[in-house]
């Protein structure tokens, strides 16, 4: 048997009017496919800003420096280690240059050994801006939400190390943006 695949999902529903919603029904809906398919840890929350399991940690969290960005050069594969000043994690804001077309889905970042990975299954043009921000929890290609699968990237306290791949023999310009925090006052 091979392993499981997990691919975290997350979707905004905007309410058509503005008005208190009472209930909700969700009914996950699959077809034309076969094998094994789970759906967990189904989440629904209000607001504008993506929680988890804990409460939003904008109010814990306190800037160490202003934005710090992070500039280089991809051929194929390489990893790209982010030294994060702060003492917390932090999201990460990422650009993706191809100086060459590349095949669909020949595009991904991952975390060091290969966590966290994130696949970018359309074509993607030379020159086009792929961005995968985790500050506003959003995927472009060229200023237009462009499909992923996969997660959105965070830099670990102190360093993190990000591989990311690319079609075979081409190359990229990549820029990391990162925002360094480190614990402000106490618990909500």
């Amino acid at each position: 048997m091979a392993n499981p695949v997990f691919i975290r999902l997350a979707e905004v529903i905007n309410k058509k009017q503005d008005m208190r919603v009472v209930s909700i029904t969700v009914k996950p809906t699959i077809t034309n496919c076969s094998g094994t398919i789970w759906f967990t840890d189904l989440q629904l929350q209000e607001g504008p800003v993506l929680t988890g399991y804990t409460p939003h940690t904008e109010k814990q969290l306190i800037e160490v420096t202003p934005v710090v960005w992070f500039n280089g050069v991809v051929r194929s594969s390489e990893t790209v280690i982010v030294c994060n000043q702060g003492n917390t994690s932090g999201g990460l804001d990422i650009h993706i240059y191809p100086k060459e077309d590349m095949a669909a889905g020949s595009v991904q970042i991952s975390q060091a050994a290969g966590g966290q990975k994130v696949t970018f299954p359309n074509a993607l043009n030379a020159e086009d801006d792929l961005a995968l921000l985790a500050s506003v929890r959003e995927c472009t290609r060229n200023g237009v939400t462009e499909r992923k699968d996969g997660f959105y990237q965070y830099s670990a306290a102190w360093d993190s190390k990000h591989k990311v791949t690319l079609e075979e023999g081409k190359s990229a310009r990549v820029l990391f943006e990162l925002q360094q925090m480190q614990n402000g006052g106490g618990s909500l």
